[in-house]
């Protein structure tokens, strides 16, 4: 049994993090212990619930529904005002009335994953057995497990088929989980900057921040939720580093170069002389406010666990044989987090399995990040095919 419920903001802890992850400023659905949730760890998980967000009316028909995956450290607010930050929504660029992802066609769904920390059961959820934080008894999850979720809460909904899956770099491996695990409820798909399964690389980036966030004496082995305190300092440099992978060479030079940050010359100290060490710290500062640190560990291990080839005898071409989801994959030409011949790659695997599939691979100097900017090609992509997919279902 499942119900859905919006929460009053009265019901905040102080701890911004902390407070949004029991009581979130969206609509949330409870699933019981009737609905657990099997995870590919073996482990079971109930009761949970998950936050979510949705934009735009549903058609008579249930047919204009757009799921929206997002990526690492995004959450269910896409496309409105996010209640911890009080920033715009991480895709208003793409979602909203008369833009691509257009709210006065579709009914936009945005969840925040599982393992998260703004209103999906995670790590600083309370679990329901002891009363307390989850921290690090909550069991690690999978990309196939955040799907699986997000297929709860559709069909919750009363959605049986998806007109379209939506996503960037982790939102595009939801998208491509998707397409395999339940082809029959998606007619279309749209995985941005992404790939079949995470790089030798960019585990090793993901171990460098959680072992950031580890190695703070703060984290308190991960109880530092119970014993009151915080690894501010870990997560900060996690973010740091991770920040870095998601610009380009040219980006960083174009923004900042070797300009120096509001003095004359060097200070001969490690304060942050340049620009670039200003704009890194703020983004790590500010990002502490807003994520769990736990919640950083689990949702990058989920990323380093993803291989779609490897739950289908290691071919990943076997992962879409016989759908009939019409695909269109986006890369970018600076993006080295995940560049091009990933998306070619499954391109390949689409076309040997049969699938409908088109690709284009945008020229920028944004790097990864190019798909949450203003970035022109890539609206018009967006908006061509998700016409295309609406005029397929009778969608005018």
């Amino acid at each position: 049994m499942a119900d859905s419920v919006t929460l009053s903001p009265g019901a905040r802890i102080a701890e911004p993090a902390r407070g949004e992850a029991d009581h979130p400023h969206s609509p949330v659905v409870r699933f019981g212990a009737d609905r657990p949730l099997r995870l590919d760890s073996g482990a079971v998980l109930s009761p949970f619930q998950i936050g979510y967000q949705t934009y735009g009316t549903l058609n008579a028909a249930r047919s204009n529904a757009i799921m929206v995956c997002h990526a690492l450290t995004a959450d269910q607010h896409a496309a409105n005002v996010h209640p911890v930050t009080g920033k715009p929504g991480w895709w208003e660029t793409l979602i909203g009335p008369g833009k691509p992802i257009d709210t006065d066609r579709f009914f936009v769904i945005s969840s925040n994953v599982l393992g998260g920390c703004l209103g999906t059961t995670g790590p600083s959820s309370t679990n329901p057995a002891t009363g307390a934080p989850y921290g690090l008894d909550f069991p690690v999850v999978t990309i196939r497990d955040m799907v699986r979720a997000q297929s709860m809460l559709v069909e919750h909904l009363g959605i049986e088929r998806l007109l379209a899956v939506v996503g960037g770099s982790m939102g595009g491996m939801q998208v491509l989980q998707w397409a395999a695990s339940y082809p029959e409820r998606v007619f279309a798909a749209m995985p941005i900057a992404t790939a079949a399964r995470h790089s030798a690389q960019n585990i090793a980036f993901h171990e460098v921040g959680r072992q950031a966030v580890m190695a703070d004496p703060d984290w308190q082995g991960g109880r530092y939720l119970a014993a009151g305190t915080s690894p501010r300092r870990g997560l900060s440099v996690a973010r740091m580093a991770a920040h870095i992978t998601y610009m380009s060479d040219g980006s960083l030079h174009r923004k900042f170069g070797r300009r120096l940050q509001d003095r004359d010359g060097h200070t001969f100290s490690f304060d942050a002389d340049f620009q670039v060490e200003s704009y890194l710290r703020h983004q790590g500062e500010a990002f502490v406010d807003r994520f769990d640190a736990n919640s950083y560990l689990y949702v990058t291990r989920a990323m380093d666990y993803f291989d779609l080839a490897a739950e289908h005898g290691g071919v990943l071409a076997n992962a879409f044989r016989g759908t009939t989801t019409r695909f269109c994959l986006i890369s970018f030409t600076s993006d080295w987090l995940f560049p091009t011949p990933d998306s070619r790659a499954v391109v390949h695997a689409l076309n040997a399995a049969g699938a409908s599939v088109s690709f284009a691979e945008i020229e920028t100097d944004k790097g990864h990040d190019a798909f949450l900017l203003d970035e022109p090609e890539l609206f018009a992509i967006t908006r061509g095919f998700l016409d295309a997919a609406a005029r397929g279902v009778g969608i005018r």
